[in-house]
């Protein structure tokens, strides 16, 4: 695989390929689960040293502490011999070299988050069911909740992707169509992955005024 995607679980896997797919990205490359955040920060040096190796794109939740997350991914890249920006760049953080890196923290390379918060971000404005959805997870009591703070958003997601005509989970969703990628976050996203695997976004389409 000279181009390399690694990605957490695989949400993540089904989420990029949708996108991919509905977007059109002209890049060629490889997706693979890890497993989980230890596995994949692990991985990261020996995924740069495979013989070949022309671009590797590495996709993490940055969770309750993106700073935190950022400083493991930069540790493990100066290990590899590899020096990253002391804080990743908004639109994506893309390192040329031998081979080139991309590395984006969801949900918008910022922010606390993961990337259920990336993909209701993508829900069309408007969208009569979300705001029932927000508030049918907002009513359950704290102490009847099973989930941290923090998995609110993805509550609500899923809360709300269960009302679809045939619900679906996020990546089937985003391929049937009922999760917008004409948003401005998925073209910004798009535009990342052309960059680190293709080393250009120039053929990717605009998100529309509005987004």
């Amino acid at each position: 695989m000279e181009n390399l995607l690694i990605v957490e679980g695989p949400d993540d896997e089904r989420v990029v390929q949708r996108i991919r797919e509905r977007v059109g990205i002209e890049a060629n490359f490889d997706i693979r689960s890890k497993g989980g955040i230890d596995p994949l920060i692990r991985s990261i040096g020996p995924e740069i040293k495979v013989s070949g190796r022309r671009a590797l794109g590495i996709l993490v939740d940055a969770n309750d502490d993106p700073a935190a997350r950022w400083q493991s991914i930069r540790d493990r890249l100066a290990h590899a011999g590899t020096a990253a920006p002391t804080v990743p760049e908004r639109e994506g953080t893309v390192i040329d070299g031998s081979p080139r890196l991309g590395i984006w923290l969801m949900p918008d390379n910022g922010s606390t988050g993961e990337i259920e918060d990336f993909v209701s971000n993508l829900i069309r404005p408007g969208d009569p069911l979300w705001p029932r959805a927000e508030r049918y997870i907002d009513e359950i009591p704290p102490e009847l909740r099973p989930f941290a703070e923090g998995k609110v958003i993805r509550a609500k997601l899923y809360a709300w992707l269960a009302t679809r005509k045939e619900p679906r989970r996020m990546g089937q969703a985003i391929l049937a169509g009922d999760i917008a990628t004409d948003h401005q976050s998925a073209a910004t996203f798009a535009q990342w992955l052309t960059r680190t695997f293709a080393g250009s976004a120039a053929n990717l389409p605009a998100a529309p005024p509005g987004h």
